[in-house]
């Protein structure tokens, strides 16, 4: 018994030894939500690790040389915008030069923690973070469980809906990120363990995705699986798709099929084929955060609802000897009345949150200057992301000398622009130094306040205009846009014969860099990053796999 608890015991210590405890340690601190951590994280690897060689150069740089030309570019702006006239810019600008390095110095480590292991080590490592990873997200999941006694809280509309189709929102995992970022990191986690031939680790990778009910994600995994699974699988491999595949469909069809209708209607505005509900309930959920009169309102009709109620159901309160009246189905059952589901607590809640109260005093004080949110009523049609687009568009067509180096770093697209607001966006900010650009506000900054002052159902990311892709046109202009194609996204497809799972990882962050200013949120990019840089390691000595039929 001793030699069998011995040698378990050096299996454990062997195992131990082939993780990187530092590069495990920097994942977990860096991807962090909070700022506080981040930056701690830098500062204990880089005491554990001293370098600062980061090996920029013009012909085969070690690092994507977009990193220091998208610096170069906010220069060559405030120079040219004269936005140094402005004293409250001044910390914008270096707070965005601040976000900049960091992802150098993140990078950097990375790299060197790449070049220093050998690829079991870092495989291994990147196996305990997701394990780690998926027992936090499980554990939300089951504290949301345990909260509202639900086995399927997508499903549990108690609690004002505090939960519901939003359940999602709160898998968070390790990171204590958005939802969002989880979800990546897990649709990363999904092609990285295919590729690696892990059916567990690959399957708990797709139902951590999925708990996270980003429709998005799946949506743009499901693509890049199918194109796996007519290019680059063997028949074992198509066969794990296929599970996946029907994962995705149990999700969908019966843990939480509201968010199956919330893409179908999504699909619908985008095409312009959303036809005019026609109301069918007494009372019905507003579009806009109602005010004291329509609130009394509602509580009238919801008084008049429950006596009428009262009164068309009275036969179910007779006395036990009057059993044979009750209410019964066609095959003789009694018929149990539930809660009545159309009514509070389990409607949302039309109550007006603190932070939409800010948002709102905001609104009615600059609702002059604001196009969208200044209006008292508002119909949803295009998604907020793609009116985005549109605006950004339209300030180049009425600025077309600021197409080329953008109209300067926090002042229209940017995770930076929102925080310089002062509003509470994207974490805080010194209220008295609040900056907003003129042209941010009529634009990006209308539209974010139009969808998420109103109700919760217009708070998703098809609704925001967070976007890389228009981050670096929009602030870095013409400039910006052809450095991160060429020089970032470049230094890694230069790579592609090398590459196994690194091309659909690539393809899977192309999609991913539609939904978010990910750069600022130094979390989902530093991931990718280590993937592809293992990646190209360790194919550089190694025959590329091939996943076609033998």
């Amino acid at each position: 018994m001793k030699m069998t608890y011995s040698f378990a015991w050096l299996n454990i210590k062997k195992a131990l030894n082939k993780i990187d405890w530092k590069l495990l340690l920097f994942l977990m601190l860096f991807l962090n939500v909070k700022l506080s951590v981040k930056i701690p994280a830098i500062i204990i690897i880089y005491l554990l690790q001293f370098n600062f060689r980061f090996g920029f150069s013009i012909k085969n740089s070690r690092l994507p040389l977009f990193y220091l030309l998208v610096m170069v570019i906010a220069f060559i702006d405030l120079i040219i915008n004269k936005s140094y006239g402005n004293p409250y810019y001044f910390l914008v600008f270096f707070t965005g030069i601040g976000f900049w390095l960091l992802c150098i110095l993140a990078i950097h480590q990375v790299k060197i923690l790449v070049e220093n292991n050998d690829v079991e080590t870092i495989h291994k490592t990147i196996l305990v973070f997701f394990v780690i990873n998926a027992v936090f997200s499980f554990y939300n999941i089951a504290h949301i469980i345990w909260e509202t006694g639900a086995i399927n809280p997508f499903q549990f509309q108690g609690e004002d809906q505090k939960y519901f189709i939003g359940t999602g929102d709160y898998i968070k995992g390790i990171t204590f990120d958005t939802s969002t970022a989880n979800a990546v990191i897990n649709a990363f986690g999904v092609i990285y363990f295919f590729t690696k031939k892990n059916p567990a680790m690959m399957l708990i990778c797709m139902a951590v995705l999925l708990l996270t009910g980003s429709n998005f994600i799946n949506l743009a995994l499901l693509f890049i699986l199918a194109l796996l699974f007519l290019f680059k699988s063997s028949s074992d491999q198509k066969s794990l798709i296929i599970i996946c595949l029907m994962f995705l469909v149990v999700f969908m069809a019966k843990i939480s099929p509201q968010n199956n209708e919330y893409v179908v209607k999504t699909i619908k505005n985008i095409f312009y084929l959303q036809k005019k509900a026609t109301a069918t309930a007494t009372v019905e959920k507003p579009d806009i955060i109602p005010g004291p009169e329509e609130k009394k309102r509602a509580i009238a009709t919801r008084y008049l609802d429950s006596i009428r109620y009262i009164i068309n159901n009275s036969e179910i309160h007779q006395t036990p000897s009057q059993a044979a009246q009750l209410p019964k189905t066609d095959k003789g059952r009694i018929l149990i009345i539930g809660p009545n589901i159309n009514k509070p607590p389990y409607l949302t809640s039309t109550d007006t949150t603190p932070e939409q109260k800010h948002l709102l005093n905001f609104i009615s004080t600059y609702s002059f200057k604001l196009p969208l949110a200044g209006q008292s009523t508002f119909k949803p049609g295009l998604p907020g992301k793609v009116i985005g687009l549109l605006q950004t568009e339209n300030f180049f067509l009425h600025h077309p000398t600021k197409i080329i180096a953008g109209e300067g770093m926090g002042n229209f697209s940017s995770k930076l622009a929102f925080r310089a607001s002062g509003l509470g966006f994207a974490g805080s900010y010194p209220e008295h130094h609040a900056f907003i650009n003129g042209d941010f506000f009529p634009n990006h900054l209308d539209l974010y306040l139009n969808y998420f002052s109103r109700k919760s159902g217009l708070h998703s990311v098809i609704n925001s205009p967070y976007s890389v892709y228009d981050q670096m046109l929009a602030e870095y202009g013409l400039l910006g846009l052809s450095a991160f194609l060429i020089f970032y996204l470049g230094f890694f497809i230069k790579h592609y014969k090398k590459l196994t799972y690194g091309i659909p990882m690539l393809m899977l962050m192309l999609c991913v860099f539609f939904i978010d200013y990910w750069f600022e949120q130094l979390s989902v990019v530093v991931f990718f990053e280590l993937l592809l840089l293992l990646n190209i390691k360790e194919t550089t000595y190694l025959k590329p796999v091939s996943y076609g039929h033998k």
